[in-house]
């Protein structure tokens, strides 16, 4: 087959996930292309994207694609369109509300991963309620859907609806040299937090949770970027946490798992997030959020209510010092991924 991955930022999850199967689907002999915005990310990720670039057969197109709807998603859309129709492809797929809008309105057949996306948002409100009117306007024009877990899927169906078009659960998945475990590193922090640091990702839930913990001072390492990094340093000024947070900044995941001994992740929404699995199969102990398809990886009993930094607290109580760690399936595999997916495309394809 000939593929296209449509998205927009090269940044998170999501990018990881379109780099890994978009590779893996060229390894087992498909021709397969990406489209991306050209003007977000980081050095480290555009370094990837010309390397992918050079191993993809179909290229890495790199476009200006704006996070809100704007005039030039028109061109965005007619730039993809053209794409399609000279490098005869046979799958559009979009990621994410964006890349999912452009790859769906640029031709047929065109699969959707919303990635969490619209599901982000609440009819309730206006902006809201604007998203996911385009979300359904944009479900008959989908061949077909491929949700990253059962969660996502289901609040899919329930707050947009799929107007009865395929669809498939495909797990993320992890390489095979992924599956082993780290090492500490000297001075390991008790604690690790990797992701964008934004509130959706309850950094500050942590903080605050760190400061109730005041007979047993644990520490943490907070891993990664974004655009409230100054207002959770501002909390961990106003709440006297120098000594026990530290920022480290953007460092591959490798390097970050070297950082602390418990991976926390305290969101207030997700998907199916690679951290926790990533951190799994590191050897770490995990607690997260009881959001998105978190449960579906984890037990009940390392699962916390998200915005509540009491309980939080009380639970890095509970399991701090214990070596327990819970062992991850072996099935999510990058491979078993990229079958699965390829089975759905050719699902798509019998019937279109």
């Amino acid at each position: 087959m000939r593929i296209l991955h449509v998205f927009r930022s090269p940044i998170g999850g999501l990018f990881r996930h379109v780099c890994d199967l978009s590779d893996e689907q060229q390894a087992l002999g498909h021709e397969v292309g990406l489209v991306c915005d050209h003007d977000k990310g980081n050095a480290g990720a555009n370094v990837q994207l010309e390397q992918l670039g050079r191993r993809l057969k179909l290229g890495v197109t790199r476009l200006s694609i704006a996070r809100l709807p704007h005039p030039s998603d028109f061109n965005a859309v007619a730039a993809v369109s053209q794409l399609r129709k000279r490098k005869l492809i046979d799958i559009l797929h979009g990621h994410g509300a964006k890349g999912g809008l452009i790859a769906r309105l640029a031709g047929k057949p065109a699969i959707y991963t919303p990635h969490g996306g619209s599901l982000h948002y609440e009819w309730r409100s206006p902006a809201g309620a604007a998203f996911l009117l385009a979300e359904k306007a944009l479900a008959r024009r989908t061949a077909g859907f491929s949700f990253v877990c059962d969660f996502e899927r289901d609040a899919f169906e329930v707050k947009i609806g799929t107007a009865g078009m395929p669809v498939a659960v495909v797990h993320n998945g992890l390489r095979p040299d992924e599956f082993a475990p780290i090492a500490l590193s000297d001075g390991a922090s008790d604690l690790l937090f990797v992701g964008e640091m934004r509130r959706l990702k309850g950094v500050d839930v942590l903080i605050d949770a760190l400061a109730r913990l005041t007979s047993l001072p644990l520490t943490a390492t907070l891993v990664g970027d974004g655009p409230d990094l100054e207002l959770f340093k501002q909390q961990v000024d106003k709440l006297g946490l120098h000594a026990r947070i530290n920022f480290a900044g953007r460092l591959p995941m490798a390097e970050a798992m070297t950082r602390g001994r418990m991976l926390v992740l305290p969101s207030r929404n997700e998907s199916f997030p690679y951290v926790v699995l990533e951190a799994l199969a590191a050897g770490r102990q995990v607690i997260a959020s009881n959001v998105g398809g978190i449960s579906e990886i984890l037990e009940q009993k390392y699962l916390v209510a998200p915005n509540d930094p009491q309980a939080l607290a009380e639970k890095l109580l509970r399991f701090h010092g214990e070596t327990e760690i819970m062992p991850l399936n072996p099935r999510l595999t990058v491979r078993a991924m990229t079958q699965s997916n390829l089975a759905f495309y050719d699902r798509i394809l019998r019937n279109y």
